[in-house]
């Protein structure tokens, strides 16, 4: 199959969202690892999931399908892959401004130090100093170590006293 129907299957899938944080797509939260089109027009995806355990895998998986049936493609294969793990590096430049912007902290990519979106002081030897969303406050304290989402955290903001959730870094 030529590389432009290969290119188009990328970008259908890319634009799948995700069903826990519907203002990203499976290619901004980077669990979308590849797409191909062999010559007889079998199409292979391959995703990540967040983590292993992840209730949407299925949905997503589904999604895929549907979208590539609804593009025309009709034999569709969609692997999931655990190894190497998903990690919050992988989530694009334009997936954070969309977190940023629905007020959810997304981590800064970690690079080889795995470091976390933070200020530059924190509270004591464990937990960083996580920035309001809203209004930029670091006077944040961590509600729950679950937020909307498994792969979230609840914060509130002392300063503006809105909650809010952080993607945890991975």
């Amino acid at each position: 199959m030529n590389a432009a129907i290969s290119a188009s299957v990328l970008d259908i899938c890319s634009e799948v969202s995700d069903p826990e944080l519907p203002v990203v797509t499976i290619g901004d939260l980077g669990i979308l690892r590849a797409a191909t089109v062999a010559a007889d027009g079998h199409v292979d995806v391959v995703l990540t999931p967040t983590y292993s355990g992840c209730p949407a895998t299925e949905l997503i998986r589904a999604d895929v399908i549907a979208a590539l049936l609804h593009a025309g493609f009709d034999r569709v294969e969609v692997t999931t892959v655990l190894a190497p793990a998903w990690t919050t590096d992988w989530i694009t430049e334009s997936g954070r401004r969309k977190l940023a912007a629905h007020g959810i902290v997304p981590p800064s990519p970690a690079g080889p130090r795995r470091r976390v979106d933070v200020a530059f002081t924190t509270r004591g030897q464990s937990e960083p100093v996580v920035r309001c969303p809203r209004c930029e406050s670091a006077d944040t304290r961590l509600v729950s170590q679950f937020g909307a989402t498994a792969c979230q955290a609840m914060y509130r903001c002392a300063n503006c006293r809105e909650p809010f959730d952080r993607i945890k870094p991975y």
